[in-house]
């Protein structure tokens, strides 16, 4: 091969190498700026919704006070026979 050609060669390859290292670098990036976005999503949502214990426990609270009212009414209606 001449020397011309095999500079050639290597610099063509050095292009395709150098290409796919940048393209690999911002692929790398992107990846890391997704999963921080992730991380703040979960943590947003952690603020603004409740858990299943907790959505159990105020139900349970509305279902006593319901369960109160419920024996006040049947009080009011026993006196008023």
């Amino acid at each position: 091969m001449a020397p011309d050609m095999v500079m050639a060669w290597n610099f063509l390859i050095s292009v395709v190498v150098g290409l796919i290292a940048w393209n690999w670098r911002v692929l790398h990036l992107e990846l890391q700026r997704v999963t921080i976005l992730l991380n703040r999503t979960r943590e947003e949502m952690a603020k603004e919704y409740v858990t299943k214990a907790e959505v159990h426990a105020d139900i349970n609270r509305v279902l006593d006070r319901l369960e109160g009212l419920d024996a006040k009414l049947d009080r009011l209606v026993e006196n008023r026979k």
